[in-house]
C-alpha cells in the first residue's frame, strides 16, 4: 500500500497536525489489516466523518435546550426536561447513553466516563471494552488513556 504524508495532507489540506496524524496512522493501520486503498479509503473516511476532519477528538455534548430536543428528541421529549439539561455535557451524556451499550443507569455516570472519543468516536461500555481487550487493560483505564 503506498500511504504518504503528502496523501494524507491532501485529504486533509487544512489540518495542521499532518505529521503526528500520520506518525500514529503508519504505526497502527497494520495492527488492524488496513493494508490495502480500500481499506485505507474506508478506514480514513469513517475517521473524517466522526471527527470531524480530524479535528475533535472528544464528543461535544454542550447542547442547548432547544437543540437536547432536536437531536435527542427521545429522552428529551419536553421542553421542562430539556431545560434542566442544557449545557451540562456531563448530565447530558449520562442520560442519552445510560442504560445502552453496556451502559449503567443515569445516576452510574458511565455515558460520561464512555462518551465518544478517538478518531472514530468509541462509544459506550461495550465498545471500550473491546478496545480495552486490544491494550490489555480495563475500559475505566481506556477511557482515561483516550481522555489523555
Amino acid at each position: 500500500m503506498n500511504f504518504t504524508q503528502e496523501k494524507l495532507q491532501q485529504f486533509l489540506p487544512k489540518n495542521q497536525y499532518i505529521s503526528y496524524w500520520y506518525s500514529a496512522l503508519e504505526k497502527l493501520l497494520p495492527d488492524y489489516n488496513i493494508d490495502n486503498p480500500q481499506r485505507l479509503a474506508n478506514f480514513l473516511g469513517q475517521c473524517y466523518h466522526e471527527s470531524g476532519g480530524f479535528v475533535f477528538i472528544k464528543e461535544n455534548l454542550n447542547y442547548k435546550w432547544q437543540s437536547l430536543r432536536k437531536v435527542f428528541a427521545k429522552y428529551f421529549p419536553t421542553d421542562q426536561l430539556a431545560q434542566q439539561y442544557e449545557k451540562q455535557p456531563q448530565k447530558i451524556a449520562n442520560r442519552v447513553y445510560a442504560s445502552r451499550m453496556g451502559n449503567g443507569p443515569e445516576e452510574s455516570g458511565d455515558g460520561w466516563r464512555f462518551c465518544g472519543r478517538g478518531l472514530i468516536q468509541v462509544t459506550g461500555r461495550d465498545n471500550y471494552s473491546w478496545f480495552a481487550a486490544s491494550l490489555q487493560i480495563t475500559p475505566e483505564e481506556a477511557s482515561e488513556y483516550m481522555e489523555t
